[in-house]
């Protein structure tokens, strides 16, 4: 029996895409791939239109982080695959399932850089390889659907794969032969470590009083919460998290909160008082680590998956290679349990300290008439925001907010600082959005970061996408601001005029609102309780708060400096 027919290579791989069981993409489509993103919207798999590529590639990793799935973008050629460079190399850092589908000039149409006869001529490859990018080109229309294939699994493995699609090899027709080929390659079952690495780490443990376990994503995605607050029971160790793990363990009664430049003075003071600090899935970046200060010079036992991660940011004493539920497992198994008198982490004074820190009282409050301090507003959106929630920051100074708003787990919470770059928040949070529908999406984004990408307010109201924008207005591009004063150079250059931007959002259809108090917050309660579409908060913050982390580099680059 004969089951081949023939067909344009766009619409076979439109169908393989349906076949996956992809049913959203993202993109911003162009001349040379319009009818490929219009063919798989046809099937089923919805196009989500974007107005910059940039937002497109950063929707479909938002996604692919909220999901778990592939997350695809489509965009077109030449200046299309130039402005979404950006997000393309940022996302091919995050760690999600990315697929980006790029339409490219047609095989064999000569010189790919110059001008004319093709204006959008651009050695995609080339540039897209330099990036440090896995680039796969479908060279004929006879092999585009295994190279479709090879992208796939390629993106499976947790990074970015670009697929350039040429334009006579998609308007090509084809004899298809049987179902798909591309199919999603499952992740590995969980491994253990060597039994080597877990006798290092526990005769390290074994001569250890005041340990403190921190856990990252990585941990939480392992499922590892339950056996990790079992290790700190037996050990008589505290437990703190990465900014990316943060919430991980809200309400326990041995949590310090977040370690590094989010922490608060309480989780800092007990860390100095530790001899041990044993790490899960996090990976100990400058930030964690506050740029060297977090940590006293104490043994340090780094567990992850991949073993090029361990060490990668800060040296460890004892690297263990697996993953963070199965290690702790065999570390309990390892490990005798303690007397009270052997865990000085876990006496009443201990706990009653802990028990009795408030993070609201943890800093002065500096307001102004005009604008209000971004701590003191932080705690109060936690208690007016719904519970339920996804949060996904953009970058700048005002994630000094970040320790003030509770998340239901790390998942919950997203950051977009990979490329250490602004402008990625918003594209993020609307594939987070899309991604979980059921939840609300709070974006936090600065003035500069918003100014941007605004332009997605049209595709909030047009895609009827639940998320409530937290604009954080301190007129400035805040970071630059710091840096500048910090060294005592003039900061003119990095303020901007005080734009009022809840009347743009209204234009666009958003509930939009101008904070310059938290009474003006407070008045908004049942508003942002129950949220009945999109809201914007133009909340107008005192510049002169500097995110913790701003002092901290400055002491990193004193001190390399000498």
């Amino acid at each position: 029996m004969n089951d081949s027919r023939i067909a344009p290579v766009f619409q076979i791989l439109a169908e393989d895409i349906h076949a996956l069981g992809v049913r959203t993409v993202f993109g911003l489509m162009s001349d040379d791939t319009a009818v490929f993103a219009v063919t798989l919207d046809g099937l089923g798999v919805k196009f989500v239109g974007a107005r910059h590529e940039n937002n497109a590639i950063a929707m479909a990793e938002g996604y692919a982080y909220a999901t778990g799935e592939l997350g695809v973008a489509v965009i077109g050629r030449g200046p299309a695959t130039a402005n979404g460079l950006h997000a393309a190399v940022a996302a091919s850092r995050m760690g999600s399932r990315v697929l980006v589908i790029y339409g490219d000039a047609a095989v064999g149409g000569g010189a790919v850089n110059g001008i004319g006869p093709d204006y959008k001529g651009f050695n995609a490859q080339a540039v897209l390889g330099a990036a440090g990018l896995t680039c796969f080109t479908a060279a004929s229309a006879a092999t585009a659907r295994q190279t479709l294939a090879d992208a796939v699994a390629a993106a499976s493995h947790g990074a970015l794969a670009a697929l350039l699609l040429p334009t006579n090899v998609q308007m090509a027709n084809v004899e298809v032969w049987g179902p798909a080929a591309a199919r999603l390659i499952p992740a590995g079952e969980p491994a253990a470590a060597r039994q080597q690495s877990i006798d290092s780490a526990a005769a390290l443990l074994s001569k250890s009083r005041r340990p403190v376990i921190v856990a990252g994503l990585g941990a939480h995605r392992a499922g590892a919460k339950e056996a990790l607050q079992a290790l700190a029971e037996k050990i008589g160790a505290l437990l703190m998290t990465s900014a990316r793990g943060k919430d991980m363990f809200h309400g326990h009664p041995y949590n310090l909160g977040i370690l590094g430049s989010f922490s608060h003075t309480m989780g800092r003071r007990m860390m100095d008082q530790a001899d041990c600090v044993l790490v899960f899935g996090a990976g100990l970046n400058f930030l964690t680590m506050s740029f060297g200060a977090s940590v006293p010079a104490v043994p340090i036992i780094q567990v992850d998956t991949v073993r090029a991660h361990i060490g990668r940011w800060t040296t460890a004493d004892v690297a263990v290679v697996g993953d963070a539920r199965r290690v702790a497992e065999q570390l309990l198994a390892a490990l005798p349990g303690r007397r009270s008198s052997e865990k000085p982490f876990h006496t009443a004074e201990s706990l009653a300290t802990i028990a009795g820190f408030d993070v609201a009282r943890d800093f002065e409050a500096a307001h102004t008439p005009r604008t209000v301090d971004p701590r003191a507003l932080g705690v109060e959106l936690d208690g007016l925001l719904p519970r339920e929630r996804n949060v996904v920051y953009d970058a700048g100074n005002f994630l000094g907010i970040l320790p003030y708003l509770t998340v239901p787990t790390p998942d919950h919470l997203k950051m977009t600082s990979e490329f250490a770059s602004i402008g990625l928040g918003f594209g993020t949070a609307l594939g987070v959005a899309k991604g979980r529908p059921r939840v609300p999406t709070v974006l936090v984004i600065g003035d500069g970061g918003f100014l941007m990408t605004m332009s997605e307010l049209e595709t909030v109201s047009r895609e009827d996408i639940p998320l409530i924008i937290v604009l954080m207005n301190d007129c400035a591009y805040g970071a630059e601001l710091h840096f500048l004063a910090l060294r005592k150079l003039p900061v003119g250059k990095s303020v901007f005029p005080d734009v009022e931007f809840a009347a743009v959002a209204e234009a666009f259809g958003f509930q939009a609102y101008t904070i310059r108090s938290l009474d003006d917050l407070r008045a908004l309660g049942p508003v942002l309780g129950k949220p009945d579409g999109p809201i914007l908060l133009d909340c107008k913050v005192n510049a002169d708060i500097a995110a913790p982390f701003m002092g901290e580099f400055a002491e990193f680059e004193a001190r390399q400096h000498g």
